[in-house]
């Protein structure tokens, strides 16, 4: 694999010629140190794979989620946040500094990966301890007993990680970020593995950390855990930034988008002119998997189907969505 020196456009796709980039438009978007987290047309790749294209955002305090499938991004945009990749063009800024090649911002971070990185052999605190002495605190002890408090593992912290459950070992590595009171926080999947109990606990402790002041962005690919604990949210898609803003927006904008269900009933073809002779549906076409329906309004489709399906004296078996995943409501934002 090639890496890209920062700067210089996306290489050449097998074949072509030699590439040459155009000149880069003015820079628009929010200027460097405006926010704790900027960034400003940055671009990330790996040889002829783009994993971040031309992104520019703001993150400020409070809890922000980035939400994409699996493979958008995600882990790639935090990794050049925490100064642990080059963006391959544009700018990545954090608290008012190049996140790159400037190694003071790991005293002002505290990063979670995705990947779990914590040794068996070591018990919660000597691991939490060991994380304080590699940011030079004096009193390392003391600073690993707190951070250890305040995700709640004070009755396990003797134990060996080896012995932890996953809710466990994720809070223990969030202790270890905790330990030198950073004001930026960067969680990768938090709640991947976390059982509903972990979860709502996780939840909770990053409420009380942004009530604290801290700036908190966490990558998810779940939509119900974004909504129930980001204040802000942006949209990840292929690279590309989808969407951004109140999570209310968000969420409005993917309700708009289209949807199709399929229906099985006691007589499909009466249903079909039934449903389109109202206002809910755009479309509706027979076929050997049962009627296809296409709505835009989600909300009267389901006030009306069971009512015109009753009026008529049709029985409904069946209502499935054929396309709520997460990738086609992002990619309808991206569309958009």
């Amino acid at each position: 694999m090639t890496q890209q020196t920062p700067g210089s456009g996306p290489p050449p796709p097998p074949g072509a010629g030699t590439f040459v980039p155009p000149p880069p438009p003015p820079p628009s978007g929010p200027s460097p140190g405006s926010a704790p987290i900027v960034l400003l047309r940055a671009s990330r790749w790996y040889g002829n794979v783009v994993a971040c294209n031309d992104v520019t955002f703001e993150v400020g305090s409070g809890i922000t989620g980035l939400l994409g499938p699996n493979g958008a991004g995600k882990s790639t945009i935090l990794g050049m946040i925490a100064g642990l990749l080059p963006p391959s063009a544009g700018s990545v800024t954090l608290l008012g500094e190049p996140a790159w090649q400037h190694p003071d911002v790991y005293r002002r971070i505290g990063l979670v990966p995705e990947r779990e990185s914590v040794p068996s052999w070591l018990s919660g605190q000597a691991f939490v301890r060991y994380s304080a002495q590699l940011q030079g605190i004096p009193d390392s002890d003391a600073a690993a007993q707190a951070a250890i408090r305040t995700v709640d593992l004070v009755d396990a912290a003797n134990r060996r990680t080896a012995t932890y459950s996953k809710g466990m070992r994720q809070r223990i590595l969030l202790a270890a970020a905790l330990v030198h009171d950073p004001p930026v926080l960067l969680l990768d999947e938090p709640f991947n593995g976390l059982d509903p109990r972990q979860r709502l606990h996780m939840m909770t402790l990053l409420r009380n950390l942004a009530a604290a002041g801290r700036t908190i962005l966490f990558s998810s690919h779940i939509l119900e855990e974004v909504e129930r604990v980001a204040d802000q949210v942006l949209v990840i898609y292929a690279g590309r930034l989808a969407a951004s803003g109140d999570f209310r927006a968000i969420r409005r904008l993917m309700i708009d988008q289209p949807h199709t269900y399929t229906v099985h009933s006691s007589d499909d073809r009466r249903l079909a002119a039934t449903l389109m002779a109202g206002e809910a549906v755009m479309a509706a076409e027979l076929s050997d998997l049962g009627l296809q329906v296409r709505t835009v309004d989600l909300a009267r489709f389901g006030r009306r189907l069971p009512a015109l399906a009753r009026e008529s004296g049709i029985s409904l078996y069946e209502v499935r969505p054929t396309d709520e995943s997460l990738e086609s409501v992002f990619a309808y934002l991206v569309r958009r």
